[in-house]
């Protein structure tokens, strides 16, 4: 990802390309294709990553570092957290409407 063309984009346009991210590891792991899943899983990993990177949004860490935890939790297996994938992506994705 280049961090400075990511930096120009809005909040909204980050999250929703996380969310995109997200649906389609989503999708990968209804269709069993594990190497697709981790795949998705991991390019969601570095936008969120890239999203806490951009100072723009330092007031928003806390919302984002408990995504970042949640879709590690779902990439280990731990289901240490009760949050249905489905609401991950959603919650990302209801972002891309506002732009």
């Amino acid at each position: 990802m280049n961090r400075e063309r990511w930096f120009q984009l809005t909040f909204a346009q980050q999250m929703g390309n996380i969310g995109s991210e997200l649906t389609r590891a989503r999708l990968w792991e209804e269709k069993r294709e594990e190497t697709q899943w981790i795949k998705a899983l991991e390019r969601g990993l570095v936008l969120i990553d890239c999203t806490l990177e951009d100072p723009r949004w330092r007031n928003r860490l806390r919302e984002l570092t408990r995504l970042r935890d949640v879709v590690c939790d779902w990439y280990a297996g731990q289901k240490t957290y009760p949050v249905p994938v489905k609401f991950l992506e959603d919650y990302c994705t209801q972002f891309s409407f506002v732009y």
